[in-house]
């Protein structure tokens, strides 16, 4: 495998960082503060033609892998976005995906242009209350009629529903009792978000504040047969084919976000004097960044290692999400290290570690926790036996 960054690499990440770098501390500040979404931000990488990066190049997109888009969603979350500026784009990256891979010829002329361009906004209606990581108990279910499907249930952590005109569903179209396996008689749907059929509800939360999280409650929202994707009772296989580019994007991001927090935190320690020192001076203060530093060039390595096979179409669910769990980690580890090491200023806005503590918070969590991750590590590596339910 060639670590080395390829021309076309290096000018992505260039052109890609002078759009960035257009949006500086203070407005994603003032984002935070008003949890508006970052409209401009959004059209400004559309107008670069980012949002199409994985797309294909017949619809308007560029046609490149995975290793691509680790590289540039390592760049939007490198100065000072956080997630709010990664989830603002990373959404357009693998949640379309189902559409590239199984939409129909007509299908993917009527809605990629319209994503790549930044006209369309999806979200993503997945996840249930009572169902969570086990997508096999969801509850939503489109009822078929006449011309397609009438639609009953609810979602939650559903992103930027308050902004989206589009919503990707997954819903059963089958009763779970009659599957030969519990994901059998799920199916995908993109289609329009209407509100009149649709409410949507925004979450508080702890980061993130510009890019909304909702949960959702639908009654009767007809789906016509055209908007399904793939066959019907087939999608939980259509949506398995985008969450080892999710993962490993989302650990490009948390290693992102915390190589942010770790270059403010030793700018600070190089500046801050204290009994007429700089206070990097210390080795208490230089060891713990020193480790975050070697923490988060492993876990880079590794993203890497996934996006290649990835690309390459070898298999990397392993890779994908170890590289997860040890991204979001490290991230995690170094903001928090970020705060401790600018002491009371880390606590204080101007100073914008605290924010990227609350950013990277997030990858710990989503899109899959850490216990399943080593779950799944433990029986799909290393053979033990299976730990959770035969659903999860």
């Amino acid at each position: 495998m060639d670590f080395s960054v390829s021309a076309e690499q290096r000018a992505i990440r260039d052109g890609v960082g002078a759009v960035v770098r257009r949006f500086d501390d203070d407005y994603w500040l003032a984002r935070d503060d008003d949890g508006e979404f970052p409209h401009a931000f959004h059209q400004a990488m559309a107008e670069g033609g980012w949002l199409g990066i994985t797309m294909p190049a017949e619809y308007g997109g560029a046609g490149l892998g995975v290793t691509e888009a680790a590289i540039m969603m390592h760049e939007v979350a490198s100065h000072g976005g956080g997630m709010a500026a990664a989830s603002t784009v990373h959404i357009n990256l693998f949640g379309p995906h189902p559409i590239v891979v199984f939409g129909t010829p007509e299908q993917r002329q009527r809605w990629l242009p319209r994503l790549i361009e930044g006209k369309d906004q999806c979200a993503f209606g997945f996840t249930e209350p009572d169902a969570g990581l086990n997508t096999a108990a969801i509850k939503t279910f489109a009822h078929k009629v006449p011309g397609g499907y009438r639609v009953q249930g609810q979602k939650v952590w559903t992103s930027t529903a308050q902004v989206a005109n589009k919503i990707m569903l997954l819903a059963r179209t089958a009763a779970l009792e009659h599957g030969a396996r519990p994901t059998d008689g799920l199916s995908v749907f993109y289609t329009d978000l209407d509100r009149s059929k649709i409410e949507v509800r925004r979450i508080a939360k702890m980061g993130r504040h510009a890019v909304d999280s909702n949960a959702i409650f639908i009654d009767g929202l007809f789906i016509p047969e055209a908007d399904r994707i793939g066959d019907e009772g087939k999608g939980f296989s259509t949506i398995l084919h985008s969450l080892n580019p999710e993962r490993l994007l989302v650990a490009a991001e948390a290693i992102a976000i915390g190589q942010d927090a770790l270059r403010r935190a030793a700018r600070y320690a190089r500046e801050r004097i204290v009994f007429d020192r700089p206070i990097g001076q210390n080795q208490g203060i230089q060891h713990p960044l020193a480790e975050r530093w070697m923490a988060l060039e492993a876990a880079w390595a590794l993203v890497m290692k996934g996006a290649w096979l990835y690309d390459q179409g070898q298999p990397c669910g392993a890779e994908a999400n170890s590289a997860k769990f040890l991204g979001a980690r490290a991230g995690y580890d170094a903001c928090l290290q970020a705060v401790l090491t600018h002491g009371g200023f880390g606590y204080a806005k101007e100073y914008h570690v605290e924010r990227l503590l609350r950013e990277v918070m997030i990858t710990r969590i989503a899109p899959v926790t850490e216990q399943l991750i080593l779950s799944f590590i433990a029986e799909k590596v290393l053979g033990l036996p299976r730990s959770y339910g035969s659903a999860g």
